[in-house]
């Protein structure tokens, strides 16, 4: 996923995909890798927290969502994933269990990929291996700008930024995204406010022409001004 904070992040958020000119999608689909295809509807579980973690999924269509529930009850979102992505990679580092929830946002595809199978793939395909790692150092960027987010950008920027994350800002050369369907309580969690201060600032953005809603929420280009805006 692609990070937005500032201008000089503009070279980095394009290391996925684009830069390593290798479509994983066809690999998967002609190399012979061992893997099962899960259909999944809207708000469906692909796994949950503490479930054992056997295989890496790799998303086809539609996307998921990251959460983690702490020991208090406390649900935060920490990814909104889209197609091209991995997740449940953790359990090729060593990670015995699920450390978060992974749910369907829309009716989605999902690659579920063994774990044995992967390391097999990774070992002997360097194709795969690359773009994998790409997408790790990516993910790595993604989080390390998260926490700095986190840390010292208001509400309101941590909602523009969100917002132009999730619209794929950078992607394609339009003036407007439409983003996948999510409430504003998952907003709201996602940058770690409450869900009246994302429709505050919702309606500001709207008034000003930064969002519309047309048979869904669009976002314009210029709500990166919110982002940029010391």
């Amino acid at each position: 996923m692609e990070a937005i904070v500032n201008h000089r992040n503009k070279k980095s958020k394009n290391i996925p995909r684009e830069t390593e000119g290798f479509d994983a999608q066809a690999f998967l689909d002609s190399a012979g890798v061992a893997r099962k295809v899960k259909k999944l509807k809207r708000a469906e579980v692909v796994y949950s927290q503490g479930d054992a973690a056997k295989s890496v999924m790799y998303i086809q269509e539609g996307g998921v969502r990251l959460s983690v529930v702490s020991e208090g009850g406390k649900e935060a979102v920490v990814a909104m994933l889209r197609p091209g992505d991995f997740f449940g990679e953790g359990c090729l580092a060593g990670q015995p269990v699920r450390m978060g929830t992974a749910t369907a946002i829309t009716p989605s595809t999902v690659l579920v990929i063994e774990k044995s199978e992967m390391f097999k793939v990774l070992h002997e395909q360097h194709a795969l291996s690359d773009r994998f790692i790409a997408f790790m150092l990516a993910r790595n960027i993604r989080i390390e700008e998260d926490l700095v987010d986190q840390l010292f950008n208001s509400s309101e920027k941590r909602l523009a930024r969100t917002l132009l994350l999730l619209g794929r800002y950078g992607k394609e050369d339009k003036p407007h995204r439409v983003l996948p369907k999510v409430s504003q309580e998952t907003l709201a969690e996602m940058i770690g406010t409450t869900r009246s201060r994302v429709n505050f600032f919702m309606n500001k953005f709207r008034k000003l022409g930064f969002i519309r809603y047309n048979g869904g929420l669009q976002i314009n280009t210029s709500l990166l001004s919110v982002v940029l805006h010391d």
